[in-house]
């Protein structure tokens, strides 16, 4: 028997008065709360509890340790039940990380909608298109979109994310539009990335994918810079349509392959294997998946395409 559990068991025989009543209460042998005390008296060197055939009465010092014990144990009980109630209602701080263009452009106001629901938790939102170990940043949800690649995470899925190629009227005005995916490599295109070599990108051929090497004239990490060049009329770029919907919608881009477009991506929300996931975190997921997983606000506008 633990030292918690020797405790316990001390304070039900001296608030029973009984050996055998202690041990029907804590569902337990009468030898084996008799041996927890014992192992206590051993322990510190004292005998706790004075024994005769009728009842069992504390020493002096028996007293003071029944004391202490029930202040301990009192505090142990209090402990526990504030952690079990932050795993049951939504509250404290809840730490979220997400990409740049997603983060601005839908999730912020998510969580501001979020909030109001829940309005007794703080929440710290932090948005970078770097890639980052939640586990070492302390965050409690990170917001990716892809393919998770730290298998040492859980995924829960929240929303389609579909990619478009699109370019502007007046760049295929300029230029023209390609006819095939072979076409890309004598394209002004826009990538995804840190550098214009060696770039390729996976479209769908008669429903299989096929990897084609493009012409990249511009690459960066964020997808609203290549938004804005796609608009300006610089190239082709491949993006969610959560960052060029409105665009598509607007006249302001337009599909450029439409039979041969790339596939879709999915938006996950990642957190750490935890056997009790805190209810901040829980509510948050199944907010966003309410709110984007059904029909995805940003594919509004898939019949003015």
């Amino acid at each position: 028997m633990d030292k918690l559990d020797a405790m316990r068991a001390l304070v039900k025989v001296v608030s029973t008065g009984s050996y055998a009543e202690a041990a029907r209460r804590l569902g337990l042998t009468r030898s084996a709360v008799s041996k927890g005390v014992m192992e206590l008296e051993q322990g510190l060197g004292a005998r706790l509890l004075d024994r005769t055939t009728r009842r069992v009465t504390p020493t002096e010092a028996g007293l003071a340790y029944y004391e202490r014990c029930v202040s301990i144990l009192s505090q142990i009980e209090e402990t526990e039940a504030q952690v079990s109630r932050l795993h049951d209602e939504p509250k404290g701080i809840l730490k979220v990380n997400a990409p740049m263009s997603f983060g601005m452009l839908y999730l912020g106001n998510a969580v501001a909608d979020f909030m109001i629901r829940y309005d007794e938790l703080k929440v710290e939102l932090t948005l970078t298109d770097r890639f980052i170990d939640p586990l070492e940043e302390g965050a409690d949800i990170t917001v990716r979109i892809g393919q998770p690649t730290n298998s040492s995470l859980i995924a829960r899925r929240i929303a389609a994310a579909r990619l478009a190629l699109v370019a502007s009227p007046s760049y295929i005005d300029k230029h023209g539009s390609p006819e095939t995916p072979a076409d890309l490599i004598n394209h002004r295109c826009l990538s995804y990335g840190h550098t214009t070599s060696m770039q390729r990108w996976t479209l769908t051929s008669e429903g299989k994918p096929v990897s084609v090497s493009i012409g990249s004239c511009l690459s960066s990490n964020n997808g609203d810079t290549l938004r804005d060049a796609a608009v300006k009329g610089i190239g082709i770029a491949n993006l969610p349509t959560f960052i060029v919907g409105r665009d598509i919608a607007a006249g302001r881009l337009k599909l450029v392959l439409p039979d041969n477009r790339p596939a879709d991506l999915v938006i996950h929300a990642l957190y750490a294997p935890n056997r009790y996931l805190a209810a901040k975190s829980r509510v948050f997921i199944n907010f966003l998946v309410d709110r984007f997983g059904k029909s995805p606000l940003w594919d509004d506008f898939e019949g003015k395409y």
